[in-house]
């Protein structure tokens, strides 16, 4: 027997159960429920060739191909799904959560497969459509929500996970991302999908049990993180929140900066400049450059933190204006275990 269900108690049994996504590479690659696995029925082109004669053919017709590739496939299918639950370790319970686009024919036919072969089977209502629609939905919920902010260099991502350490609540949206926010915090990471990021960020969002004891540190972030982009009604939830400002002095800060950066090649370095130079203005993006070619990388971060400064010095003056909570909090160094502890006492 398959058993149906809506997409909260989907959310609910998909802490415990292996959730497989029979939608094609392509589907799944773009963007996913986080933690499903990949199960195919039909490869991209074969999904295209089911698709196309649905539209012009007929449903039987559209059927029957499908058929045709689902029957060489039901085996390996089945054998596939038995060394996943073994590399889970999830052999024992043998209960799988199976969805599709929109909780059609795909995963009717894949939950029908495992059902007949003797897994405990599950079915999302609505598929992937209605984990996207069940997503968008917690952006507009109410959070109680601290913002942390300083200026570039203060460590506040250290600063966030240490304050989990000691039982807070926290979300961190630029690991999320997959970028650290700046034109030089894209290195070494392959940021998602605007609707992938979304989808992760919705999850872990609606998995905080947050109170106003115990409310959500977030980094205080531009709308724009890389190449994705904050939920609009979510950005303005964090706008609105209490701001904690951490004020480390200027050679505290260059110096964790210079310690973090210059680890990574010049030729990134200087992309990364170039990136910004129309902001930064002619002569300052030369002087950065030129003292990063001549290896003085503590002259060539300074400009660049001093950009970086003015920048967030303006938006910090826009928040005062607005009457919103600003703590500003001033300390010694960039030391994430105590300035945390500033923090939280």
């Amino acid at each position: 027997m398959i058993h149906k269900i809506e997409i909260n108690e989907f959310i609910e049994l998909s802490k415990s159960f292996t959730v497989l996504d029979v939608r094609s590479p392509g589907e799944y690659a773009h963007a996913h429920i986080p933690q499903a696995y990949s199960l195919p029925l039909f490869t991209d082109d074969e999904r295209k060739v089911v698709g196309t004669a649905y539209k012009q053919q007929s449903k039987q017709d559209a059927v029957k191909i499908g058929l045709d590739y689902f029957g060489v496939k039901m085996r390996k299918m089945v054998e596939e799904v038995e060394a996943l639950q073994a590399e889970l370790k999830k052999s024992e319970e043998r209960t799988v959560i199976v969805h599709c686009w929109r909780g059609g024919m795909r995963s009717g036919g894949v939950a029908w497969l495992l059902d007949l072969y003797g897994f405990k089977v599950y079915q999302l209502i609505g598929g992937y459509k209605a984990y996207r629609n069940w997503a968008l939905a917690q952006f507009s919920k109410e959070y109680p929500i601290n913002v942390l902010g300083g200026y570039t260099g203060s460590g506040k991502t250290e600063v966030l996970h240490e304050l989990k350490k000691s039982g807070a609540h926290i979300l961190d949206i630029e690991a999320i991302a997959c970028h650290k926010g700046s034109a030089f915090g894209g290195f070494g990471m392959v940021q998602p999908s605007q609707e992938m990021f979304e989808n992760t960020l919705a999850l872990q969002l609606a998995g905080i049990d947050a109170t106003e004891e115990n409310r959500i540190w977030v980094e205080d972030e531009s709308r724009r993180i890389g190449d994705v982009n904050l939920p609009a009604i979510f950005f303005n939830t964090m706008q609105l929140a209490p701001l904690y400002f951490v004020d480390i002095p200027f050679n505290e800060r260059l110096t964790h900066i210079v310690s973090a950066y210059s680890k990574h090649k010049k030729e990134e370095l200087v992309n990364a400049i170039i990136r910004i130079q129309k902001r930064l203005g002619g002569q300052d993006t030369k002087s950065a450059i030129n003292a990063l070619l001549e290896n003085d990388y503590k002259s060539s971060f300074g400009i660049l933190l001093r950009y970086y400064d003015k920048h967030y010095g303006k938006s910090l003056v826009t928040r005062e204006k607005s009457g919103i909570p600003l703590h500003q909090i001033s300390l010694a160094t960039v030391d994430a275990v105590a300035n945390s502890r500033h923090l939280v006492h």
